[in-house]
């Protein structure tokens, strides 16, 4: 059994203003780094051996703080990155809307095959980030792993372990500095917390 917890980054400007990030490299903001820490110290006592993160900036700053408590190198990959939101980086969901409703109408669809202009489709995101998830399986039997990363990879993950259509990845909430906990049983997934965000409340 492998043991994987997956937390999502701590707040960004650009989220708490709903802006679509995917690739963009924007820091976590004053309240993000506050969740990190909180994070952190809800993960203390986890016997954590291998830190995996995205390689963007807010992923890489809540991976680093976790980190700290634990003496860690953190592996950072571009296949653990939220998806490339091509031609959508950096707007509203009303922005975009207005601009291309009739694309955003078939994206919520049919998130699996329909690729944003400049982007990539959820399918890419999920077959890269199990890349990732494959070599930690391989790697860390019986090992206790965290993966830092973004909303909609997580979900994308969440959704393949439970059998889900990704079309259906909407009814998934991955929220700022949350913790999703799966075990893995011979590359089969259970899943045994989700976004758990308890600890930002009482730490």
């Amino acid at each position: 059994m492998t043991r994987i917890i997956f937390v999502r980054h701590g707040q960004t400007i650009w989220n708490n203003l709903g802006k679509y990030q995917g690739h963009t490299d924007i820091p976590l903001s004053t309240v993000g780094i506050i969740q990190a820490q909180k994070t952190a110290q809800r993960l203390a006592k986890e016997n954590i051996v291998a830190i995996y993160s995205s390689d963007l900036m807010r992923a890489r700053q809540t991976a680093e703080i976790i980190g700290s408590k634990h003496n860690l190198a953190i592996n950072y990959s571009k296949d653990l990155r939220e998806i490339n939101f091509g031609h959508w980086e950096g707007k509203t969901y009303q922005e975009i809307e207005k601009e291309d409703p009739q694309l955003l109408q078939q994206w919520i669809e049919d998130p699996e095959k329909l690729k944003i202009p400049d982007g990539e489709t959820f399918s890419e995101l999920r077959d890269r980030a199990f890349r990732v998830i494959n070599d930690i399986l391989a790697k860390h039997d019986q090992e206790t792993v965290l993966v830092v990363a973004h909303g909609g990879t997580i979900s994308t993950i969440l959704c393949k372990v439970l059998g889900m259509d990704l079309k259906n990845m909407w009814q998934i909430k991955q929220s700022n500095s949350a913790i999703s906990i799966i075990e893995f049983y011979d590359k089969k997934g259970i899943v045994t917390s989700f976004n758990d965000t308890y600890h930002l409340d009482v730490c």
